[in-house]
């Protein structure tokens, strides 16, 4: 969320917020202004000349740096995505920035780049042939769909031709009739490397390089499997100088079917989604799998580890023992922009994790052993809230062999896991009003599971789900009652219309009784109730909902009416715990008012809460679990000071909740702060907030995590840090650890009997996030992202 400057202070000071952020340049325009200049293309030549040849060769057909005249580009082919190329560079990489270059220069280089691989000259030309015979061809005899897909059609081995339309008539003939020519100027270069390896226990492949360095070979097989290669376990390595393509076609197909593929191949100028959708992907990350993720100690299969909200690896091959020789495995650098706050998953060793820049979002996916980026896929942006708030992205949900993330302008996107191309792109809501999408969405049977953010611009919050394979909306919750609806009485007159309500965080579902839980922010404006007199129902509550069709099972509400934007939207945890001899299903949540919850997660009946931190207005409770409110704890036009503090007691910071031990790890804020109410006038898109907190002199604050006993909410032991957050988590292992993140850049492991620091990694940069663990052959790893860079530690070989 974005606070007030005063709040902003508070969160510097204590950690949640970085004292620097970098942003990344935007381009002065989204598309290129001098595209088909002739002008601008011999004017880019000589830019070329001057700023680029020297790396990529003459022609731009390679040197130091990659051939850039194949028109297909490894960060990313459309204009706006070489113009953040050319001015941003690429870190970790030798391609500098060139920030100073003028916007019309890096246009005009563009210009040139395109011409290269001729696609402006093929835009209006006249095919001859019958496209559909071509089509006929294309998936029947001339097999292409065996190595090629188009619109997610065929194989994902060769290069995607779904907009293989692009480049000229006679370069597409000229591949096919001779597949094995060499790139030049005019003639796209379509060919993968491949790749023929001998092992040492004897084992001879052949594939398409995905990703590689000094130490790993990444290949995709002929049967489109990734395999990954240790190079000390290769005794021959050999690039493969011919085609994997056929290169008799000339002799297979006649004259006249050519003529009639390349008349189909040209019909393709971009991916379709019309007919992506539409797509049979292979298994992938089964729903059966999901729901017994705890059976997968390996794997991080969903945001919070499992649908149980746990955040809590069994694998106990780091522990007390040994984890002082724990050390950094790998490191990739992410794209220069916001603090990462993204949860990576892990599945079967591939690793997907998100980024946001200052105009666009992306997804790598990562080889889990080695770091080697195996493919990247970035999304622009299309629309811009100018006083957007929160621009991070927490992760993604894996289904079937589907990636699914959100976007700050409110959209929900579907990849390809096997390659990260789109195959879906549905729209959520209107950024412009102040929705955004920041959390992990969550994967359960058929459909995705997606909240919104905007809570301190007077939206009207809800919760969707969408069919995992099409992307049509199946239901919609609002959380925010119209009048007439159950709960509109706890509104009065229209404030229900800017209610607030944001559902920014991933929830959990019980795969056995079939019930999803998802917890709701803070009412709107913020600080104001007088203009929203009541309970102010759904807000700072849990809902259970059927999530076949959204309708509500039951609601518990933690602060009703609140003004000093204490979101519930904190994990709640699914506990089966043994009560005087009998079996029964808790749901357990740190809440950011200070309280630490027990409920029936099957009716929602209040068990018992008690404070973990400071807290000055709660009095108890009466018998059907509703607040006993004390004097003066709402903020008013005159100021009320109060604890916790805005940022709570626990915010969504992952908790971490060992069920053998029932032990609860949470990353507390343990101060009090001045609440103050003012009237504000509410505007569409702008923040909502009515109020402005304040600082109390020589208020201690203290921060750090608290092990919290869960059947009786008692606390066993804390551990102090130096700097808070709001946004570094917890990570429990089967091995006795803790790791904690800190605001100062550690990652901390503590022993889990005794919170006793026995091992730290400073990573230099402010962690925003929480870590996890996961194994691949054998090798357990713990991950996190510090900065701009995500890290990954292991024990030595």
């Amino acid at each position: 969320m974005k606070y007030p400057v005063r709040i902003v202070l508070l969160m510097i000071l204590s950690g949640a917020l970085p004292l620097t952020a970098q942003q990344a340049d935007r381009p002065d325009a989204q598309t290129n202004p001098f595209a088909d200049s002739a002008a601008a293309v011999a004017a880019g030549r000589a830019l070329y000349q001057q700023t680029c040849e020297e790396c990529h060769g003459g022609d731009a057909q390679g040197g130091r740096g990659p051939s850039l005249a194949t028109g297909s580009f490894s960060h990313g082919s459309e204009d706006s995505d070489l113009f953040r190329t050319i001015r941003t560079g690429i870190p970790g990489t030798q391609m500098p920035s060139f920030s100073a270059l003028p916007a019309d220069n890096i246009w005009k280089i563009i210009t040139w780049l395109r011409s290269l691989s001729a696609g402006s000259a093929s835009a209006g030309e006249t095919v001859p042939g019958d496209p559909v015979a071509g089509e006929a061809t294309f998936w029947g005899k001339g097999g292409c769909g065996r190595c090629h897909e188009v619109n997610e059609r065929g194989s994902v081995l060769g290069p995607d031709l779904s907009a293989v339309g692009k480049n000229p008539a006679q370069s597409l003939r000229s591949v096919i009739l001779n597949p094995n020519a060499p790139a030049s100027p005019g003639r796209r270069q379509l060919r993968p490397e491949a790749v023929r390896v001998t092992t040492r226990n004897g084992e001879v492949m052949t594939g398409i390089k995905r990703a590689e360095d000094n130490f790993t070979l990444i290949l995709m097989d002929l049967n489109g499997k990734l395999r990954r290669l240790d190079r000390s376990e290769i005794v021959e390595e050999h690039s493969e100088t011919k085609s994997l393509m056929p290169d008799n076609y000339g002799q297979v197909l006649s004259s006249a079917e050519i003529q009639n593929l390349v008349a189909y191949l040209k019909t393709l100028k971009a991916r379709d989604l019309s007919k992506t959708v539409q797509a049979t992907l292979p298994p992938g990350l089964t729903f059966e799998r999901l729901r017994n993720a705890r059976k997968e100690p390996q794997n991080w299969l969903t945001y919070w580890g499992n649908y149980q909200g746990d955040h809590f690896s069994s694998l106990a091959r780091i522990n007390p023992a040994n984890v002082g020789r724990l050390q950094a495995h790998w490191a990739v650098q992410m794209p220069p922009g916001p603090l990462l706050e993204a949860t990576p998953l892990v599945v079967d060793g591939v690793m997907y994790t998100t980024y946001t820049t200052s105009d666009a979002a992306g997804v790598y996916a990562i080889d889990a052993r080695s770091g080697l980026v195996i493919w990247k896929y970035e999304r622009r942006q299309k629309a811009i809230n100018p006083y957007q708030s929160n621009p991070f992205n927490r992760g993604v949900a894996v289904l079937g062999g589907r990636v699914f993330f959100g976007t700050l302008d409110a959209a929900m996107v579907a990849l390809d896991a096997r390659t990260g191309r789109l195959l879906w792109e549905t729209q959520v809501a209107d950024t412009l009003q102040g929705y955004s999408i920041t959390e992990a969405p969550l994967a359960i049977k058929k459909e995705v599971i997606v909240g919104v953010a905007g809570g301190e611009f007077g939206i009207r919050g809800f919760l969707d789900a969408y069919d995992a394979v099409t992307g049509r909306r199946l239901w919609r919750f609002y959380t925010v009652p119209r009048p007439g609806e159950p709960g509109s009485e706890t509104w009065t007159g229209d404030s229900w219309k800017q209610g607030g309500g944001p559902t920014w965080m991933t929830g959990s579902y019980d795969p056995e009784r079939d019930v999803l839980y998802w917890t709701v922010g803070n009412p709107g404006p913020d600080m104001n109730a007088d203009v929203r007199e009541g309970a102010n129902l759904f807000t700072c509550s849990v809902l259970a909902l059927d999530p076949d069709t959204g309708k509500l099972r039951w609601y518990y509400q933690f602060t009703p009416g609140d003004t000093h934007d204490w979101d519930a939207n904190e994990d709640v945890v699914l506990a089966d715990q043994t009560v005087a001899g009998t079996t029964r299903r808790r749901l357990l949540q740190a809440d950011r008012n200070g309280l630490f919850y027990v409920l029936d997660r099957d009716n929602g009946r209040f068990v018992f809460a008690k404070p973990y931190v400071r807290q000055t207005w709660n009095g108890g409770f009466h018998p059907d679990g509703t607040p006993i409110l004390l004097p003066n704890w709402k903020a008013t036009p005159t100021g009320n000071i109060v604890s916790p503090t805005v940022i709570g007691g626990a915010d969504w910071a992952n908790p971490s909740y060992d069920r053998i031990h029932s032990k609860l790890y949470v990353v507390v804020t343990d101060s009090a702060l001045g609440y103050r109410s003012v009237s504000q006038k509410y505007e569409a898109g702008r923040q909502y907030m009515g109020g402005r907190p304040f600082f109390l002199s020589g208020e201690e604050h203290r921060s750090g995590m608290k092990e919290i006993d869960t059947r009786t909410g008692a606390a066993k032991w804390v551990y102090s840090t130096f700097r808070g957050s709001m946004t570094a988590g917890v990570l429990a292992t089967g091995g006795g650890l803790v790791f904690l993140a800190t605001a100062d850049g550690n990652l901390i492991a503590l022993d889990a009997a005794s919170g006793r620091a026995l091992w730290h990694f400073q990573t230099g940069g402010t962690i925003a996030s929480a870590p996890v663990s996961y194994a691949v052959d054998g090798r357990q790893y713990v991950a996190i992202s510090a900065g701009n860079t995500l890290y990954s530690f292991a024990l030595p070989d």
